[in-house]
């Protein structure tokens, strides 16, 4: 019999929805046709004591503080081994037994596909935000469509495409990491798919939950154009985008504040490393129907 394709799974926790991250783990464990190695990143939180006791065969990673999701997801990716990596938040599950399967069929069939992000829906039946489509014409969830950005909760793919991207970005500390990250797969000739016959549960939270999402929202645009567009469309992006919040924001002037605050530490603080797209990748992109400037 064929070896079964291995799967790296890195589950990223803080320890504060221990009931989710149990029903997440066993729904991993529950795969069929691979073989799985799961390690469950403790982001200023110690796994290893979790109560009650983590399903067994899982291993566990301490860090002594949070260090934000992109760099916690990171720090676990060297402890868990496969050629396939396959990233999940702690309050989502796969329902299905034979997605990581399914998913790494996907991979394996079409070479020109780098990064899946499934198709997520709430766990109750409950109408899903639209956000987790990650494309501008949202549509039926369930069609499958190349998109530019992934929501991070529910993704996989090769690890070598991971580590030739360098990773999840990590000074981002939180938000749009998944953008990052899918720009620098496209950059290496391949597409990021957004599979909407796979399916994968989460509960639909508000992302304005977090006191520092403005912020970070802003911050982090201005890094991701920073880090990696060509210098003649840094502005276009920047500017296209605060274009947007304006509009959806004028009425907010708080939102706004906190937004522009964000918006001022981008350009004055250090994005990271700086790999700027090939022209070549901004024309797939933009042909593809995603210029990288919106």
């Amino acid at each position: 019999m064929a070896d079964l394709p291995a799967v790296a799974v890195v589950v990223l926790t803080q320890g504060t929805r221990p009931a989710e991250l149990r029903q997440g783990l066993e729904s991993v464990l529950a795969q069929e046709g691979v073989d799985i190695d799961v390690v469950v990143v403790g982001n200023g939180w110690d796994p290893s004591t979790a109560e009650p006791a983590l399903p067994h065969g899982v291993r566990t990673l301490a860090l002594p503080e949070n260090l934000g999701i992109p760099a916690g997801r990171n720090a676990g990716v060297p402890l868990a081994s496969g050629e396939w990596l396959f990233f999940l938040d702690d309050d989502a599950r796969i329902p299905s037994r034979s997605f990581l399967a399914d998913a790494v069929a996907l991979l394996q069939g079409d070479a020109s596909i780098g990064m899946v992000q499934p198709q997520l829906r709430v766990p109750d039946g409950g109408a899903a935000p639209r956000r987790w489509i990650p494309r501008i014409r949202k549509g039926d969830p369930s069609r499958s469509s190349n998109v530019f950005a992934v929501l991070e909760a529910v993704v996989v793919l090769p690890r070598a495409v991971f580590e030739r991207a360098g990773g999840w970005a990590d000074p981002f500390f939180y938000a749009h990491e998944g953008i990052d990250l899918a720009w620098k797969v496209w950059d290496q000739g391949k597409r990021v798919w957004y599979a909407g016959d796979l399916v994968a549960e989460h509960p639909a939270v508000s992302p304005t939950r977090h006191s520092y999402y403005y912020r970070l929202n802003a911050r982090n645009r201005v890094w991701l154009a920073r880090r990696n567009l060509p210098a003649v469309l840094v502005p276009l992006y920047v500017g296209s985008w605060t274009g947007i919040q304006l509009l959806r924001w004028f009425r907010k002037p708080a939102v706004l504040r906190a937004w522009f605050a964000g918006w001022a530490e981008g350009w004055r603080s250090d994005p990271g490393d700086r790999r700027p797209l090939r022209w070549r990748t901004v024309w797939r992109m933009t042909a593809a129907g995603r210029p990288p400037i919106v």
